[in-house]
């Protein structure tokens, strides 16, 4: 519906939003379960994710991995927070680029737009060169790339 937004507030902190045609319970279910995530979470085109472990409960663990088959890989670990199911998910990230980066804690809400959703993603990362560092591996375009995905899945 509409393409991801990024605002910088403060030193530390991303707020991401975007639109999309599903109900807040498709986006938010697009985000927890495991046979979905791996068909929309791929960044850019051409990457895919063969490992995706995910136990979406307060204190669950998670894990995803993507490769570009040609040598490039990035992973994602975590661990969910809080889960208000289909309105709101609280986790911590670590990025392993392939070093480890700091926590980032990340809210995640999912709120009616019409018909669709407003989803408002708001990341705390540890210092500004936390965050610097994440805007300039193109953070953005893979985010936009996967968004795109999930809109065009049916809801």
């Amino acid at each position: 519906m509409t393409k991801l937004t990024l605002t910088l507030e403060g030193d530390t902190h991303i707020l991401a939003t975007r639109r999309f045609k599903a109900s807040p319970k498709a986006v938010y279910r697009a985000h927890t379960e495991t046979e979905l995530i791996q068909k929309w979470l791929l960044g850019p085109e051409g990457w895919i994710m063969p490992v995706c472990i995910n136990d979406p409960r307060p204190g669950g663990k998670f894990r995803y991995e993507w490769t570009d088959g040609q040598g490039g890989e990035l992973a994602l670990t975590g661990e969910f927070v809080t889960l208000e199911p289909f309105s709101r998910i609280v986790h911590i990230e670590r990025f392993h680029m392939p070093d480890v980066t700091p926590d980032n804690r990340v809210e995640t809400r999912f709120e009616a737009d019409g018909a669709g959703t407003l989803m408002t993603m708001r990341m705390t990362l540890p210092d500004a060169a936390t965050r610097e560092a994440m805007l300039a591996v193109g953070m953005e375009e893979g985010m936009e790339a996967s968004y795109a995905r999930l809109d065009a899945m049916p809801g």
